[in-house]
This record gives structure tokens, sequence and C-alpha cells, in this order.
């Protein structure tokens, strides 16, 4: 089922219609789910916050505001269940802070589509790099690892690990210049040294 525009398909939903429910839970699960996983770093909890962000939306669908734009609602509603479950089961830190008010701050610009866009830009460059520099840089941006977890891992030596890096770095500043470094704080909370 389509919908003629974001008014209409607000509507449906306050009048309890599940189609409707149904139509954005198909547009924008994955979407949802991508961005808490950037955030969370974590499958499981993504898809949790996903559950509730949905959840909740069927809950207050009475309460929406058929001018304000679904989409930003979903994102924001993401947004605002990351925080809650960080504060909730974390203690937060000086960076951490900084990093959660950067994405506060592209969700309440109302530029949703900021992270999509970066998402793509950094998979992009990832492509570009060679198989083995694209596998120690997922393991150390994107899973956490330490370049001594890698070493071992991945049955390499420490250097090794260190210079798949440096080029990593090197390949994905010639692509992305500037923009590098923002990409990965937002994407990895961490910048690009």
């Amino acid at each position: 089922m389509t919908y003629k525009d974001n008014f209409d398909l607000i509507e449906s939903l306050r009048n309890g219609e599940e189609s409707a429910y149904a139509y954005l839970v198909k547009s924008y699960h994955r979407r949802l789910f991508t961005y808490l996983l950037a955030l969370t770093h974590d499958h499981v909890v993504a898809e949790d916050m996903v559950q509730n962000v949905f959840l909740r939306l069927w809950e207050y669908r009475s309460r929406l505001n058929p001018d304000y734009s679904i989409q930003n609602f979903l994102y924001k509603s993401s947004y605002n269940e990351f925080v809650n479950h960080y504060k909730k089961n974390q203690r937060i830190t000086n960076l951490e802070k900084v990093y959660i008010e950067a994405i506060g701050s592209v969700v309440n610009n109302n530029d949703v589509n900021l992270i999509e866009r970066k998402m793509a830009i950094v998979s992009q460059g990832i492509s570009a790099l060679p198989d083995k520099c694209a596998k120690v840089f997922i393991l150390s941006k994107k899973e956490g690892l330490t370049n001594i977890e890698i070493a071992e891992y991945l049955n390499l030596s420490l250097k090794t690990v260190e210079g798949h890096l440096t080029k990593a770095y090197a390949i994905l500043r010639e692509r992305l210049g500037d923009k590098i470094k923002s990409v990965l704080f937002l994407l990895f909370k961490e910048d690009a040294d």
C-alpha cells in the first residue's frame, strides 16, 4: 500500500490502520537498524531498540502530529532510545558525551539522512581498501578489537596490523579528504589520527 503524503500516512496511523504501521515497518526497519547499529555496535541491542521504537510508535499513534515528518519522528525516537539505553547501562565518558551530542545535533537539525550518507561514504572508502587491510580496519574500528587482539585473531604480527591500519587511513584520507575525521568519529566513536 502507498500513501499520498506524510499527512495521509500519519492520519492512517492515527486511525489505527495496521497497513500503515506495516508500511512504516517495511520502509524504515532496515534504515533504523543500520542507524542504531552504527551507534551501538551491537546487533542485538540495535534490533531491540528498533522494536521499541516501532512499539512506542503504535502505542502513541493517536498523538502523532500529521504536520511533522514521520521520518524525522522515527529517527528522533531512535536517537532517544539510544540515549536512554546508554544512560541506563553505561557510564558516559567525556568523549562519549561529545559523541552523543554530535549525533543529537544531526537529529535535531532534521538532517536524518546525514548518517546514512556518511555511512555510504565510509563503506565506499572501505570497499576500495585491499582485502586484508579492510579486514583489519573493520576489526579495529567497527568491532572495537585492539591491535594485539587483531594480530592474534588473524595470526599476524603487531607491526603488520599497525601497517594495515596506517595504510587504511592513508587510502581513506585520499578518497574522503577532510571528511574522514568527522565520518569516523560519528560512526566509530573515535577520530582518525
